[in-house]
């Protein structure tokens, strides 16, 4: 996935992996600062911003001089500054060090003491904010929000003594930044799940790439072993039996065709694979190499639910037999919960070379499809593929 598709499966805003030591775009500093996500941020933390305008009034009320009001004002310009980019710099580190630009912009709020005094309480409203933003455990959002709140209020009963509106500054602490700490956690819970979505989305891709890819090779692998078969076959006759020859070739045409009409219909995601027509195409391949077939006349005895799953048996069984074990015999039986190919030939050397891509498909669907596949010696001195189901 494309970083560009990642930043906009977190969303518009929310770009920090939940807990996460970077954020998923591979922002970085200072590169996060002067991202998209952190734009959008600066809009809404600066429209929070109109509240410092009070803080600034009463600054220069309280400032002796022009300088010292100047002062007042550049400090409290830092301070909303660093509130701007506490949050964009927590998306990129991990979770535990997020207290570390909280407390510096809570630092920052006590170098405006000579001129707000005990009324530096008034602007940690923002530190609440950032301490949502930073989405620590429940737990922890909890306690420090409310120890927030306390020691404004604590402040205020300095600065004022005790009455009702000495309330009025930690409850808007509280409030406010409790009600971000869920607005965050809502967008934390929404992009876990786009995350999840995504992870089942490639997933599946996955798995569909991984069915075309066994589908094509099982049958281009049974197609164009007959069709070498049936070319070589054709090259020896058309000397000595020219018509028989001919015929031979057509075959061959009729199997591209065939093959390529599977293909076309595997990577649509229609084709279907029957026993019944993987045992007739059995009987042409092998003998087309004169290798003798030993097999049921009907295929009854596989129940319908497992006729597909069979038809691939029967026809990886059989390619190999054809690929692989210059046998003189081949076997196929067609039981209620079993079939098995089995063949006289090398027996050792095909199982051997038999146990790649083709044994490996053809695994993956019988455990699908809760079965088991085994291979080994057959009785007939050759190979056997037995699955049962």
């Amino acid at each position: 996935m494309s970083d560009s598709s990642e930043k906009q499966a977190w969303g518009p805003l929310w770009i920090m992996r939940p807990g996460g030591p970077r954020p998923v775009g591979g922002y970085s500093l200072p590169s996060v600062l002067w991202s998209s996500p952190a734009a959008r941020w600066y809009l809404g933390g600066g429209i929070s911003l109109l509240w410092v305008f009070s803080a600034g009034t009463d600054i220069v009320r309280a400032a002796g001089s022009a300088g010292s009001a100047a002062l007042g004002l550049a400090l409290l310009a830092v301070y909303a500054f660093a509130f701007l980019i506490a949050t964009p710099i927590n998306w990129t580190i991990p979770r535990r060090h997020r207290a570390i630009s909280i407390l510096v912009v809570l630092a920052l709020s006590f170098t405006l003491w000579p001129w707000l005094g005990w009324g530096i309480c008034g602007l940690w409203t923002y530190v609440g904010v950032l301490i949502a933003t930073a989405v620590f455990p429940w737990r922890v959002t909890w306690i420090s929000i409310f120890g927030l709140a306390g020691l404004a209020l604590l402040f205020d009963v300095i600065d004022s003594g005790w009455n009702a509106d000495v309330l009025w500054v930690p409850a808007i602490i509280a409030s406010i930044s409790l009600m971000m700490a869920a607005f965050m956690r809502s967008i934390d819970s929404l992009n876990r799940m786009r995350m999840a979505q995504r992870e089942v989305e490639r997933l599946a891709a996955e798995r569909e790439r991984g069915r075309v890819a066994r589908d094509i090779h099982d049958i281009l692998g049974h197609s164009l072993t007959v069709i070498t078969v049936k070319t070589e076959l054709a090259g020896r006759l058309v000397d000595v039996d020219p018509a028989r020859a001919k015929t031979e070739l057509a075959e061959v045409e009729a199997l591209a065709r065939g093959a390529l009409a599977d293909v076309r219909a595997t990577v649509a995601g229609f084709r279907g694979v029957s026993v019944s027509g993987e045992l007739a195409a059995a009987r042409v391949a092998l003998a087309a190499v004169d290798i003798a077939l030993d097999a049921p006349a009907t295929t009854d005895a596989v129940a319908p639910e497992h006729r597909e799953l069979a038809g691939w048996v029967v026809r990886e069984g059989v390619t190999n037999v054809v690929r692989h074990a210059k046998a003189h015999r081949c076997r196929i039986r067609l039981e209620p919960g079993r079939v098995a190919v089995e063949d006289d030939g090398v027996g050792a050397v095909a199982s051997a070379e038999g146990s790649g891509t083709g044994l490996s498909g053809l695994r993956e669907r019988v455990d699908a499809a809760g079965g088991r596949l085994s291979i080994g010696r057959s009785d007939l001195g050759g190979f056997r593929l037995e699955v049962t189901l």
